[in-house]
C-alpha cells in the first residue's frame, strides 16, 4: 500500500487549505484511514479519522474546524482546514490501517503565517 499526500502549503491565519491522500496498492474494502500531524520538537498527533463505515473521530481542538471526509471509489481521504491557526502548523501524515497493518505517506508541509 502506497500513500500520496498532498495540499499543503502557507496560508495566513483563518484561512483554509485542503489535504488529500491517495492511496494504491492493495487496499481493502473496510479499513480507517487518518490524518496525524507533527509540530518541531512534538510528538506525532492524530487530528482526525474516518473509517470505511463512516465513523470519524476528531481531535479535541479542531473540532467545528476541519472536516475528515473519503471518496472510497476513489481511495482518497481528505481533509478540508478551516479558520487555521499558527498552532495548527506541522507536518500532516495520513494513515491507513487495514489487516492489522499501518500504512503511512510522507507527510506533506503546513504552514500557518501572516
Amino acid at each position: 500500500v502506497q500513500l500520496q499526500a498532498s495540499g499543503g502549503g502557507l496560508v495566513q491565519p483563518g484561512g483554509s487549505l485542503r489535504l488529500s491522500c491517495a492511496a494504491s496498492g492493495s487496499v481493502f474494502v473496510f479499513n480507517t484511514m487518518g490524518w496525524y500531524r507533527q509540530a518541531p520538537g512534538k510528538e506525532r498527533e492524530l487530528v482526525a479519522s474516518h473509517s470505511t463505515g463512516g465513523n470519524t473521530n476528531y481531535k479535541d481542538s479542531v473540532k467545528g474546524r476541519f472536516t475528515i471526509s473519503r471518496d472510497n471509489a476513489k481511495k482518497t481521504l481528505y481533509l478540508q482546514m478551516n479558520s487555521l491557526k499558527p498552532e495548527d502548523a506541522a507536518v500532516y501524515y495520513c494513515r491507513l490501517i487495514q489487516g492489522g497493518y499501518a500504512y503511512w505517506g510522507q507527510g506533506t508541509l503546513v504552514t500557518v503565517s501572516s
